[in-house]
């Protein structure tokens, strides 16, 4: 079974879902994708975090990016399930819920942990680039939902450094200060970075967000 670092490709998987069987290299095609499981169906934390990503559809359009879910539970049980998390959380579920009572795809990112449970997933997330890259991954207990801002922000961050050769600080948020990378030579700054910086340390050198 393969343990997905970040850097490797995401495999490639046919699977079953909500909206329809998908080739998820196509269903990709070319957007960010958040790939996140869910220990079962009917069960209260994943109710909640699925009506927040649906309601959060707009933050990821914005942001090119793509949301699909999977537990492995069956078609129908996720079709009723919908119901239930349009009905509790007010909002219409606007992204594939994949099917995988085989355990094909769980097993293929390593989704299930046989010491914390044998059977269900944990609550993994995959965030993968156009280019197929897994660029992160977030491991959670059953017992604990996800921070979906989090997930926002280091979409933003990421995002963020692939485009101006920037580094984000702790706890950045987007329009914040960021980071000149060290391997950027200081001669090349004003080139790269307009919008001046300010070196607190050789090491350490800021810049105002270059999005804003």
């Amino acid at each position: 079974m393969a343990h997905l670092r970040l850097g490797d490709s995401a495999p490639n998987f046919d699977a079953t879902t909500t909206d329809g069987d998908i080739n998820f290299y196509d269903w990709a095609g070319d957007s960010w994708v958040v790939f996140f499981s869910h220990p079962a169906d009917y069960t209260p934390v994943c109710t909640t975090e699925l009506g927040r990503t649906a309601a959060l559809g707009g933050e990821f359009q914005k942001r090119n990016v793509k949301p699909i879910a999977l537990s492995v539970d069956g078609l129908e049980d996720h079709k009723g399930w919908v119901g239930d998390i349009e009905e509790t959380q007010g909002t219409a579920v606007n992204f594939p819920i994949i099917a995988d009572s085989e355990r094909t795809v769980a097993n293929l990112y390593d989704m299930i942990h046989p010491n914390a449970d044998n059977t269900a997933t944990v609550r993994s997330v995959f965030i993968i680039d156009p280019n197929k890259k897994v660029r992160l991954t977030l491991t959670y207990p059953a017992s604990c939902g996800r921070n979906f801002d989090e997930i926002i922000r280091v979409i933003d961050a990421m995002q963020l450094s692939d485009k101006y050769n920037v580094a984000t600080p702790v706890d950045w948020k987007d329009g914040d200060d960021v980071i000149i990378p060290p391997s950027v030579k200081n001669e090349d700054i004003a080139a790269n970075y307009p919008k001046g910086h300010t070196e607190i340390k050789p090491y350490l050198r800021t810049t105002p967000a270059p999005n804003k």
